[in-house]
């Protein structure tokens, strides 16, 4: 195995062709397709299907190719900071439910990283699709939360994708409105209370079940629901249409002044948000100084 074929792989399943990979790598296709074919021999598996339209990655290839793109990103490190005379690029992704606090961590991680050359992405995501960043060491780190309701479920997940989850702070589930809702006066609100009103929640595509809902409380018959996939619309739909959402309460009234409130919500329930992270993977130094930071928040939480 070599880093020349790791490189020739993750071409072709960037391009899901061995023509298009040949040309942007400057090789013959006989050439690729003998070293990708010898490389599947020697571990045995076969990472590619191959069909006349082209190719797709297995299931057992997608593995492989998660762990052929670590080794690439640091080698790529060590290249650029010991050889070559440009400083390194680092490069650090996040995958996170949408909590504003994973976004204010992560402003403290670029101030403090502080380098001329950086490639960072913070992916508000799907809970499905956050645990498979993670899975497939696309993302460094990813933020979701836990509940009694789908706890058994979230954690059995993580176990068969080799995740570990590490609890950043516990709270107690708020309702989230607009100042002028009608019970934005009520020190504390009762579910029924909520059921003439718009219930507001983050689509969740092909994987909608109610276990990998980013919403406490999510097998509630509804009268009213709406469901968006950014975080923006939900606070449209909270002013405009008086609708709500129940989530851990964390919402800095700097993004949106007074116009958001958070309400606590009177039932037996507990929100556990925490870090998940593949055990294969040591933290890197950004890696570091982002949990750092999301624990300092965590503490003033």
């Amino acid at each position: 195995m070599t880093l020349h074929q790791l490189k020739y792989v993750l071409e072709v399943a960037s391009k899901g062709s061995m023509n298009e990979a040949a040309k942007s790598l400057f090789i013959s296709q006989p050439r690729l397709s003998n070293a990708i074919k010898e490389l599947e021999k020697e571990i045995r598996i076969n990472i590619f299907i191959r069909t006349n339209r082209g190719v797709t990655v297995s299931n057992e290839g997608a593995e492989f190719l998660a762990y052929a793109r670590q080794v690439l990103q640091q080698f790529n490190m060590l290249e650029e900071k010991y050889i070559s005379e440009k400083p390194a690029k680092q490069h650090f992704c996040i995958s996170t439910q949408h909590y504003t606090f994973a976004a204010n961590a992560f402003v403290e991680l670029v101030k403090e990283f502080g380098a001329s050359e950086y490639e960072f992405r913070l992916l508000e995501s799907k809970t499905y699709e956050i645990i498979e960043d993670v899975k497939n060491l696309r993302s460094e780190l990813g933020i979701i939360y836990l509940s009694n309701y789908n706890e058994s479920v979230l954690l059995k997940l993580l176990r068969e994708r080799n995740i570990t989850f590490s609890e950043l702070f516990t709270a107690k589930p708020h309702v989230f409105i607009s100042k002028r809702h009608p019970l934005s006066d009520k020190e504390s609100i009762n579910l029924d209370e909520l059921d003439d009103y718009p219930c507001l929640s983050f689509e969740q595509g092909e994987y909608n079940s109610f276990y990998f809902s980013e919403e406490i409380l999510s097998t509630r018959s509804l009268k009213k629901s709406i469901k968006v996939s950014d975080r923006a619309a939900i606070v449209n739909f909270m002013i405009g249409l008086d609708g709500y959402t129940i989530s851990s309460g964390v919402f800095p009234k700097y993004l949106h002044g007074d116009d958001i409130i958070a309400v606590p919500l009177n039932v037996d329930e507990v929100i556990r948000v925490g870090i998940i992270k593949h055990n294969d993977v040591t933290l890197t130094r950004l890696g570091k100084i982002y949990v750092d930071a999301l624990k300092r928040i965590a503490q003033e939480l």
